[in-house]
């Protein structure tokens, strides 16, 4: 799909556990080549969302459509070949802790592809140094692993199949300040070189201000807010105003500002 084009369409959006009302008529458009940071606050379903998309969850009313198709008329064979098309990475990584770190990402070939061993073994190596691992990590089991180290395995797992869509949920939690802004830094650049389209739901305002494109705001059961920061700034719903304009808010931003005019000077140097 071209730059631009809608990827993910999600139209009247319905979903609920028991008489629990999650989301009501959620309207979303993610367009292809875009990094989309989704955004709500404690319960308002963010994670819940992308089950959704990703037919985790079947949704109650509405629907879904990702690559123009719709999810829910497709067979079993045919949303095994769209998983192909997207790779996820889930808030702790959900590697298997009796595999190494190459055996992880080897999962999806086993799962969908025959290979020889040879050329996985190849192909969990290039993954790893993409994902700014030392070689050695490869053998390694997650135990073994930094919390940082394991965000960065089970990236290259989702990885593995060179897909055209990334999800992720909470990339960055449970990272120090440091490791986080190396995560955000390692998804642009991958975004940039792989011509990925990103679908990411964070809490986290650095990340947003960072590398999201636009944001989407999940509040009173639907998407209340599409749109850039300036956007999200210039708002005046309430949770909006108070989640962007709070003391976090500032900090994120004063460090953004920060690091543009370091990079400015360094320019100006050179």
């Amino acid at each position: 799909m071209k730059g631009g084009d809608t990827i993910i369409e999600v139209k009247g959006l319905r979903t609920a556990f028991g008489d629990h009302v999650v989301h009501d008529n959620l309207d979303l458009q993610v367009k292809a080549g875009e990094v989309l940071g989704i955004v709500g606050g404690s319960g308002t379903g963010t994670s819940v969302m992308l089950h959704t998309i990703l037919g985790l969850k079947k949704p109650d009313g509405g629907s879904v459509h990702v690559f123009g198709e719709d999810m829910a008329a497709l067979s079993d064979e045919e949303r095994h070949l769209f998983e192909l098309r997207w790779g996820v990475l889930f808030q702790d990584g959900a590697l298997f802790s009796s595999l190494t770190v190459a055996q992880n990402i080897q999962v999806p070939y086993r799962e969908h592809l025959e290979m020889p061993e040879p050329l996985m073994d190849e192909l969990a190596a290039l993954k790893v140094d993409m994902v700014g691992l030392r070689p050695g990590a490869a053998h390694l089991f997650p135990s073994e692993l930094s919390g940082g180290m394991r965000k960065r395995a089970g990236l290259a797992r989702a990885l593995a199949l060179d897909p055209e869509i990334l999800f992720l949920d909470e990339p960055t939690s449970g990272l120090d300040p440091i490791g986080a802004a190396a995560f955000d830094g390692l998804i642009k650049d991958l975004q940039k070189t792989l011509q990925l389209t990103v679908v990411l739901i964070t809490h986290d305002l650095d990340t947003l201000y960072a590398i999201c494109d636009r944001i989407a705001v999940l509040a009173d059961k639907h998407v209340t807010l599409v749109g850039t920061m300036d956007d999200m700034m210039q708002s005046d719903h309430p949770w909006v105003k108070e989640y962007f304009h709070g003391p976090r808010a500032r900090a994120a931003l004063t460090a953004k500002e920060r690091n543009q005019a370091q990079s400015g000077a360094s320019s100006g140097e050179r």
